[in-house]
């Protein structure tokens, strides 16, 4: 039993690491950091939901308070919710281009636990610029067909018709 042992002990010893040479370190952050970011993407998430189901005064009068906390507080849970306020339907035509440049420092802040969240508005903001842009596209091309068929009907309403 006790060359079982010494068998098992040495082999264990192989196993650890050279003296002089260092395992290198993890770079998976520690639980707690992991945690206290998703608690503050689920924040905004829910901070989300709940503004979605504003009416169209109590969604301007939020819009207004988060532009307010903006100015008083440049972080990026601040950035973040304005955005998402900006983004809701019934919002001005312009704001997903206000959005856009309210999410840009945080889809580039390495530490932010909002960083993906942004990332992933970031993307689903030029993904519905680039559709708006291609139905506008498409919109143009019908309009200039329903003209050309209007001016080809036109000129046979005016032609002399033979008998």
């Amino acid at each position: 039993m006790r060359l079982l042992w010494t068998a098992l002990l040495l082999l264990l010893a192989g196993c650890s690491s050279p003296r002089g040479v260092e395992a290198p370190e993890a770079t998976v952050p520690p639980v707690e950091d992991v945690r206290a970011e998703e608690a503050e993407s689920a924040r905004a998430l829910a901070f989300y939901a709940r503004a979605r189901q504003l009416s169209g005064p109590e969604l301007a009068r939020e819009q207004e308070s988060a532009r307010r906390a903006l100015a008083r507080s440049r972080g990026d849970a601040a950035r973040l919710r304005y955005a998402m306020l900006l983004t809701l339907p019934g919002a001005a035509v312009g704001d997903d281009a206000r959005a856009l440049e309210l999410l840009e420092p945080v889809t580039r802040s390495a530490d932010g636990g909002l960083r993906g969240l942004a990332l992933l508005m970031t993307a689903f903001l030029q993904e519905q610029r680039r559709l708006e842009a291609g139905a506008h596209g498409l919109q143009q091309k019908l309009d200039a067909l329903l003209s050309l068929e209007r001016s080809m009907t036109g000129r046979e309403d005016k032609a002399p018709r033979k008998k």
